[in-house]
């Protein structure tokens, strides 16, 4: 198992080198071209059009007349690209790059002990960031959507916009979350459940919302500025309050038939087993979550003076132990790294990633991801006489929601100006 570069989320963003995933033109033959062309060139961030052509294996006068549109539409615009070896003499080369002031949108993360916000531009450029810490608690309807337009309003002071310049709010949150219908099923900050968050949310803010999960942010991270962008098949896996994964099929985030497929952490690894916090018993995530750890220090080190502290200050405690060499607390995490490590295997036999990411604030404690975990999953993985897919740790920090978010909001809105049937008007 490889750990990843640590990034953190002012590093996020596209560069010259673009946002969002690099789609072989043979897999989304299915997509308007003039999509597949806005679309290459925002992953790109600036190409010529004769590179467009080769690319998406189509003739030079259909990319001339297909980005004239998008360059009327006010999506795309021609900029100078440097020639190799440029002299200096005759005209600089020209090459098209996303217009990013077309459109601004937002992403919003809810989370048990923090909220964060970003606003981006149409090219993906991170305008303004923000994090707010929050009480860990279930919230009312009411008091969630107050949250979120107070972190909105927030989040627009802090980059100088007035809301209405927005085109579009991407929202997050944990639990089982139907993206299409924007419906949360179950939320561990929600009260009720199959919550028509979308809709409540869209309400008061006056803009267009989607909904998803927060694995499903974390993968769309990845997909869109991270290290998916060249991949067609991959695995996010979450570890922080609660187990979750991502998984991109043919440069698309898979959500399953009902939207609500990839729940890894309540996948079952023990019949009867041990009591999760979605009401049913032997999920994963009630072995490798943060109150799994905690409830397993409880018990084993006789801690039930500490149950009023803190999960986190608890886990830190434990993880101290543990590193200072107590048996009890080595054997607790190394217990959870073979449940993970169960889950990984299920992954790898079921889907064949070309890479899995393990994610989250618990991917600190190493114990979870030891050499011992990696040699279970060997093990566990089908032999094929091929090694397993590569494992690789992101820390990306706690905007990396946010982002994956505002992916979900750009995602969605050139769906409405690009795909058949649907307008949005540039700005």
């Amino acid at each position: 198992m490889t750990e990843g570069d640590t990034r953190n989320s002012q590093r996020m963003g596209p560069d010259s080198l673009g946002c969002g995933p690099h789609i072989p033109a043979l897999s989304e033959s299915s997509r308007p071209l003039r999509q597949q062309i806005f679309e290459r060139v925002r992953a790109a961030g600036s190409i010529p059009r004769v590179q467009v052509a080769k690319e998406l294996a189509i003739s030079p006068a259909t990319v001339t007349t297909l980005t004239s549109e998008l360059i009327e539409m006010g999506l795309v615009e021609e900029i100078q690209a440097a020639r190799d070896g440029e002299s200096g003499r005759g005209r600089p080369a020209v090459a098209l790059g996303v217009r990013a002031a077309a459109h601004l949108v937002a992403g919003i993360k809810l989370a048990d002990r923090e909220s964060t916000a970003v606003i981006v531009d149409f090219a993906g450029n991170l305008i303004a960031d923000l994090a707010m810490p929050r009480q860990s608690q279930v919230m009312e309807l009411p008091v969630l959507v107050d949250t979120i337009d107070d972190l909105l309003s927030r989040i627009c002071a802090k980059a100088e916009i007035a809301r209405d310049a927005l085109s579009a709010v991407g929202l997050g949150v944990p639990g089982f979350v139907d993206a299409a219908d924007g419906v949360a099923h179950w939320s561990p900050i929600l009260v009720a459940r199959h919550v028509p968050l979308a809709r409540a949310v869209e309400a008061r803010l006056g803009l267009p919302v989607r909904v998803d999960n927060d694995a499903n942010l974390v993968t769309l991270a990845e997909l869109w500025f991270g290290a998916g962008r060249r991949l067609s098949d991959f695995a996010v896996v979450t570890i922080e309050h609660g187990v979750g994964m991502g998984f991109v099929l043919n440069h698309r985030i898979y959500r399953g038939a009902r939207g609500l497929g990839m729940e890894l952490g309540h996948t079952k690894v023990q019949l009867d087993g041990a009591l999760c916090r979605c009401g049913q018993r032997g999920c994963l995530e009630a072995y490798v979550a943060d109150y799994a750890l905690a409830r397993e220090a409880t018990t084993a080190l006789n801690w039930t003076s500490r149950e009023t502290q803190s999960i986190n200050m608890l886990l830190e405690s434990l993880y101290d132990h543990a590193k200072a060499g107590n048996a009890a607390a080595r054997s607790i995490f190394h217990r959870a790294g073979r449940f993970l490590a169960l889950g990984l295997a299920n992954v790898v036999n079921l889907f064949d990633p070309e890479l899995i990411i393990l994610s989250g604030e618990r991917m600190r404690y190493d114990y979870l991801y030891a050499n011992e975990t990696l040699a279970e999953i060997q093990a566990l993985a089908l032999n094929t006489g091929r090694p397993v897919p590569k494992i690789e740790i992101h820390a990306w920090g706690d905007l990396l929601w946010a982002h994956g978010a505002a992916a979900l909001a750009l995602s969605a809105v050139t769906e409405g100006l690009l795909a058949p049937g649907r307008e949005i008007a540039a700005q």
